[in-house]
């Protein structure tokens, strides 16, 4: 090999100080010679972190099919005729008469409402809060959750009525009382949740729900409703061993 020559030298030292071209990928990903250039890890997740707030159908299967099932019912309530919506919600109704004749259809059927429409706030609190509940237990175990809140709820709120027009306190009428919906499971989730994050969100979810519903029952509104829904979620607190041991299992 040949010495290097001044002139050489010189444009070697001129070659120097022109900036390297880097390629469309290295731009993106690191340097020119494949060394890595560092990303600010809000940027690299926050985009993950916000799609794991919403429900999927290969991380959350059963928050996902039940999303579903709730869109096309809450569509069907805004197409069809009041009269026949009137019919399904009634034939769906965990009120006292249908307790007594059909309980396990109405307990599951009456599940796939949502009072009030798909832009209520249990409807919002139903996605963010059962994927989050999923994503940290499995979805079959997440739906015991739910389903033992909405049923335990309903019959605390229910059976109460029943004994009530039975001794003569409430008028016959009672037993037919329209309740439907998703709240119930709702709130047993939320307070499920609450058990498996960090005590700097357990706690101010805890408060700020709970006081939620307390209003509401001092406002006086719909009591039995409302009174379901402090029993749902002192179930879901209740549920705080058995919802933290779930993980451990599922985290193994």
């Amino acid at each position: 090999m040949e010495p290097a020559t001044p002139t050489d030298a010189k444009a070697s030292g001129l070659l120097d100080g022109v900036p390297r071209q880097r390629s469309r990928c290295a731009a993106s990903t690191g340097d020119m010679d494949g060394t890595p250039v560092p990303i600010s890890p809000a940027k690299a997740l926050r985009v993950p972190r916000v799609r794991r707030l919403l429900p999927t159908p290969t991380g959350t299967p059963f928050t996902f099919g039940f999303a579903v099932v709730l869109a096309l019912t809450s569509l069907l309530v805004a197409d069809a005729a009041p009269s026949f919506v009137h019919a399904l919600h009634q034939g769906s109704s965990t009120d006292v008469a249908h307790l007594v004749r059909t309980p396990m259809l109405v307990l599951l059927t009456s599940a796939l409402w949502i009072a009030g429409g798909i832009v209520t706030p249990y409807a919002v609190l139903f996605l963010l809060v059962l994927t989050a509940l999923e994503r940290r237990i499995g979805g079959a175990r997440t739906a015991v959750v739910f389903l033992t809140g909405h049923i335990l709820a309903t019959l605390a709120t229910e059976v109460p009525v029943g004994l009530a027009v039975l001794v003569g306190h409430l008028p016959d009428s009672s037993l037919h009382r329209m309740d439907y919906g998703i709240s119930f499971g709702v709130a047993t989730c939320v307070g499920a949740l609450a058990g498996l994050v960090s005590p700097w969100v357990r706690w101010p979810l805890v408060v700020l729900f709970g006081g939620m519903l307390i209003e509401d029952l001092i406002a006086f509104t719909d009591p039995l409703t409302n009174w379901g829904h402090v029993f749902s979620l002192a179930i879901g607190l209740a549920l705080w061993p058995v919802v933290r041991r779930w993980r451990g299992t599922l985290s193994r």
